[in-house]
C-alpha cells in the first residue's frame, strides 16, 4: 500500500506544480485586451488559453509519466496502459475567464483503476490552490504562504449555511427550478460563487454546500478527492460518489443529508 500512497503523493505534487505553470500560460491570455472568444459545437466558448493550457499539461504528463492515460476537455483522449488516468480541465469557468471575472480555476485530477484518487484546484488569478489525495489529506495555499490543512465548515443545519451555485438560470431549462428554490429558500445565504470556486469554497470551509446541475467529468474529477480528503462529501444530486453522474455538489458532512433529502423533495 505505501508504494500505490507514494505514486500518488508524486503525482499530486506534480499536478500542483503543472498546474501552477499552466496558470501562467492562462494569466498571460487573462492580461491581453484582444482576447479571441470561439464556439464550441455545443456553442461553449473557448480561448487558446484553454487550448494551450490543457496542451501543455498533456506535454508534461507525456515526458513525465509517458503511461498514464489523459482525459481532457479540448481534445480526444490518450490511452494509458497503467491504470492512472489524467482528466483535466484547463480552465473551469471559461465565462468567467472571457468576462475577466477571476472565479475561475485549472482542474487537475488523477484516477487510478478507475477510482478518482488526486486533484487540484488553482485559480490562477487569486493565487490560490487546494489539493488533495488519498491517504495524503488536502491542502489549502494563498500565494506565498505556507500550505495549510484544508478542512470543510462545522455548520449543522442548512439554515445556518452558505450555498452556492453556478448558472441560475440552468435549473429552470432543466425543469428543476423548485429545487434551486428549496435550497435557496431554507440556506442562510445564496449566493452565485460558480463553477470550481464554489467547491473550493466547500473544501477550506468558507461555504457550506455548492450545488451543480450539470456537471461534465473533467469539471468533476479533481474535486472529489479534495473535499472528500477535506472530510466532506462530493455526490451527485442523488447522492453518488462518482464524477460522471452529469451533476455534482460539495458538501460538509453534517448538513450532507439535510442537502440531499431537500433535493428529492423528501425534506
Amino acid at each position: 500500500m505505501s508504494d500505490v500512497i507514494n505514486d500518488y503523493s508524486g503525482r499530486l505534487d506534480f499536478a500542483v506544480a503543472v498546474a501552477a505553470e499552466a496558470g501562467e500560460l492562462i494569466m498571460r491570455h487573462y492580461n491581453d485586451a484582444g482576447m479571441v472568444v470561439e464556439r464550441k459545437r455545443d456553442d461553449s466558448p473557448v480561448t487558446a488559453a484553454d487550448r494551450e493550457a490543457e496542451q501543455l499539461i498533456r506535454q508534461r504528463v507525456a515526458a513525465q509519466w509517458p503511461e498514464d492515460g489523459v482525459l481532457g476537455e479540448e481534445f480526444e483522449e490518450t490511452p494509458g496502459t497503467n491504470g492512472f488516468r489524467w482528466i483535466l480541465d484547463p480552465i473551469d469557468g471559461t465565462k468567467s475567464f472571457i468576462h475577466h471575472v477571476p472565479l475561475f480555476g485549472t482542474l487537475i485530477g488523477l484516477e487510478h483503476d478507475g477510482q478518482m484518487v488526486a486533484g487540484v484546484c488553482r485559480m490562477p488569478a487569486l493565487d490560490e490552490v487546494a489539493y488533495g489525495g488519498t491517504g495524503l489529506g488536502a491542502w489549502w495555499q494563498q500565494g506565498g504562504g505556507a500550505p495549510r490543512p484544508a478542512r470543510v465548515s462545522s455548520v449543522q443545519r442548512l439554515d445556518e449555511a452558505l450555498f452556492c451555485t453556478t448558472t441560475i438560470t440552468r435549473w429552470r431549462t432543466l425543469g428543476r427550478q423548485d429545487v434551486f428554490d428549496r435550497l435557496c429558500g431554507r440556506s442562510s445565504l445564496a449566493r452565485g460563487w460558480s463553477d470550481c470556486y464554489g467547491h473550493l469554497l466547500v473544501a477550506t470551509g468558507r461555504a457550506d454546500v455548492m450545488v451543480d446541475p450539470v456537471m461534465n467529468v473533467w469539471d468533476a474529477a479533481a474535486l472529489l478527492p479534495i473535499v472528500q480528503e477535506a472530510g466532506g462529501h462530493f455526490l451527485t444530486l442523488d447522492g453518488r460518489p462518482v464524477v460522471d453522474g452529469g451533476n455534482g455538489l460539495s458538501v460538509n458532512a453534517e448538513i450532507r443529508d439535510e442537502v440531499l433529502g431537500l433535493i428529492a423533495g423528501t425534506e
